[in-house]
């Protein structure tokens, strides 16, 4: 047991990792693809909540492995033209705080909610998110591409968080549901961190 806790806890540090060396780095030094890709790896509250995402996915099992991830980006990139525009929506920062605390809580307590709720769930989160990155596109950054990057670099994460579950799942029936549901737990202390101001 202790191997597989091991196991997960190094996983999951490693999918935060990005986010510990990028920590939202200036906008405007990069454009395009490449600095779409960059944004949601910049900071440890993005990929949280996008690994979760997988991790849910995977629990959920079925036709929810894809269509959990898939709504996600396809949701949050409307999110993202809206912050393009300059439309508001409110509590933005609050909400992707939020999508952290939930999504490692749903884990972490292995919630088998229903495909249309946790797709309605994933959909509000979606839209904090792509407005946080539409808004944060810098001005000589062509959209199309910066779309693309965030998109590609979000689908990854979602990949990691499934690819998470799986290995997990691997190590046992016991030991694997113990090990994904403490990596949710650690997620949702550390969404309450974000939330509060303290990480």
């Amino acid at each position: 047991m202790k191997s597989a806790l091991k196991s997960g806890l190094l996983a999951l540090a490693a999918a935060a990792l990005p986010a510990v060396a990028y920590a939202h780095p200036a906008i405007g030094e990069a454009a395009g693809f490449s600095h779409g890709f960059a944004h949601p790896i910049s900071g440890l509250d993005h990929v949280l909540a996008m690994v979760m995402v997988g991790v849910f996915a995977f629990q959920l099992g079925g036709r929810a492995t894809w269509l959990v991830p898939t709504t996600f980006v396809l949701v949050m990139a409307l999110g993202g033209a809206l912050g393009v525009a300059g439309i508001n929506v409110p509590f933005v920062e609050i909400g992707i705080a939020l999508s952290v605390v939930v999504l490692g809580a749903v884990v972490a307590l292995n919630v088998k909610a229903p495909l249309a709720a946790a797709l309605g769930m994933i959909g509000l989160f979606a839209i904090f998110h792509g407005h946080a990155h539409g808004a944060e596109m810098p001005e000589n950054a062509a959209g199309a591409a910066y779309a693309a990057g965030f998109m590609a670099a979000t689908a990854l994460l979602h990949v990691a968080g499934l690819v998470l579950g799986y290995v997990i799942g691997r190590a046992g029936e016991g030991q694997g549901v113990f090990v994904t549901r403490t990596a949710g737990g650690i997620a949702a202390i550390a969404g309450v961190g974000i939330l509060a101001g303290l990480i």
